[in-house]
């Protein structure tokens, strides 16, 4: 019993004690709270009063810059009213002015009206006085106005041709004089900045053997190796008696290459018969295709030529079997290729694209379809086709005149290719060609009237023209060898450039007796 009410009187305690600490804790955050807030109060008093300063500040700032502004536009708009006041007083003097000379012209205009009637009037009175006088000399003369005035302007034309050609020739002078001094200082730094060698390509290759048993193996049992060598690369073998050589005959280089490098295949391998024949062939066509590609890259590496395709790399290994005249075409576009480079950097131009053009500019001989056209204007089609400039394009194009010249790398292009092909040595041209141009070349120059004797020397570089002195006059001599040239030029193709010289002498001859 006692027990319980211990325990009641214990747990009475700690109610009263839990209350009291509940009061007692209350009353402690009550206090604690209440200073927070008038904590916060005090602080968020500062930063009203701080942000309030801040704003003033800002407000005054915004405030001189705006009268700052507001300033530098009243200045703007009192300048531009300036300016504008100076124009208005400007264009009013000149309207003044204006003014001013209006009437003066009106006068001016009243005083040449009036010379203008007098000068009418004296016209007038010429006219009738002329007339008279025309009618006075037809009477005299026996020739009528008309009939006068054709005779006299006969008579002025031939007057005028002679005076024209010594003006010409005086204008041809002066300009040799100014221009060609440089042009030849140009072309020379040219030529002897680039030298290439020259070999002349014939439709024959020579293949030597070491002995006549060699032959018989080629040429196998009842002829079916050499008949299967024939078939495969398109080329005669001609295996006559000339010792220790066999002749590989074909228009084609590249076939001849195949052929030639086929046999020495087969003669070093020892094993010849047909169905080798027939593998060793076609291996080497494929190692000649894979040089020509090298060729062709190595070729516009050495010409430090980039971004060209593959197409025309290959077009360009494929020139080393092409000749134009006997002239290797590869070594003649190189050549071209430097020489036209050279010239563009001479006159301010851009080498690289002369020389991208002047290694192109014969690849129209090297394709195998179209050959009706030119070969200018084909391979003006496969550079346009392979994305070529339209610069280097028309310099292809129009480097035999087949189209016009657009740009100034063009006549750079046709010179370059024509000092190539017109070098000693460069090309070869078949005899009756030669033969025939000259005699046509002197046959023109006997068409004209008082030549006597014509003769073309220097390989066709010069024409010689010998006239009658008693039936040509030194102005007709001038006239007749610009009128031959531009007619030589007009209607013969030839590599340069040709001279032509007139000659005129007089010989007094007597005899004593």
């Amino acid at each position: 019993m006692e027990i319980m009410i211990y325990i009641v009187v214990a747990a009475v305690a700690l109610g009263i004690g839990i209350l009291l600490a509940n009061t007692i804790l209350k009353k402690a955050l009550l206090k604690k709270s209440e200073d927070l807030i008038v904590d916060a109060k005090e602080k968020g008093e500062v930063i009203r009063k701080e942000k309030i300063l801040q704003a003033k500040e800002k407000f005054l700032q915004l405030k001189s810059e705006h009268d700052k502004i507001i300033v530098e536009k009243n200045n703007k708009i009192n300048n531009a009213e300036n300016r504008i006041r100076q124009r208005e007083s400007t264009i009013s003097k000149k309207i003044e002015d204006a003014t001013r000379k209006e009437r003066e012209l009106d006068t001016l205009r009243d005083n040449l009206s009036k010379q203008l009637d007098v000068l009418r009037k004296k016209q007038d009175e010429v006219n009738v006085m002329h007339t008279d006088q025309v009618r006075k000399l037809e009477t005299i003369s026996n020739l009528t106005a008309e009939e006068a005035k054709e005779e006299i302007i006969e008579s002025l034309k031939e007057e005028a041709k002679g005076e024209a050609m010594v003006h010409i020739r005086e204008i041809l002078d002066e300009a040799e004089l100014t221009a060609d001094r440089k042009a030849k200082k140009i072309v020379i730094e040219t030529i002897q900045r680039t030298a290439a060698e020259h070999a002349i390509e014939n439709t024959v290759t020579v293949f030597n053997i070491d002995n006549d048993e060699i032959k018989g193996r080629i040429i196998g049992r009842e002829g079916r190796n050499i008949r299967a060598l024939e078939a495969m690369t398109g080329i005669e073998i001609i295996i006559d008696d000339s010792p220790d050589a066999i002749l590989l005959s074909g228009f084609d280089p590249v076939r001849r290459e195949i052929a030639a490098l086929s046999l020495q295949k087969l003669v070093t391998d020892g094993r010849i018969h047909p169905a080798r024949i027939e593998e060793v062939v076609a291996k080497t066509k494929k190692e000649v295709e894979k040089e020509m590609v090298e060729l062709g890259k190595r070729t516009i590496i050495d010409l430090g030529i980039h971004n060209m395709h593959q197409e025309l790399i290959k077009l360009i290994g494929r020139m080393k079997y092409r000749s134009s005249y006997g002239q290797n075409l590869l070594a003649h576009s190189i050549e071209v290729a430097n020489l036209s480079a050279t010239m563009a950097s001479e006159l301010g131009l851009n080498p690289k694209k002369a020389k991208r053009a002047g290694l192109l500019h014969d690849i129209g001989k090297i394709a195998e379809n179209e050959a009706e056209l030119p070969h200018a204007l084909l391979g003006m089609k496969l550079a346009e086709k392979y994305r070529e400039k339209p610069d280097v394009c028309n310099a292809i194009g129009a480097h035999h005149d087949e189209i016009e010249m657009e740009t100034l790398i063009s006549p750079i292009i046709q010179v370059c290719d024509a000092i190539s092909g017109a070098r000693p040595g460069a090309r070869r041209e078949v005899v009756e060609a030669y033969i025939q141009r000259l005699k046509k070349l002197e046959d023109i120059a006997l068409t004209y009237p008082g030549v006597v004797k014509t003769y073309a020397i220097q390989a066709g570089r010069e024409l010689r023209v010998i006239v009658g002195a008693e039936k040509v006059s030194d102005n007709d001599a001038d006239k007749i060898s610009y009128e031959l040239s531009r007619k030589i030029q007009e209607e013969m193709t030839y590599p340069g450039q040709i001279k032509i010289t007139v000659i005129r002498e007089t010989r007094a001859i007597s005899y004593a007796k």
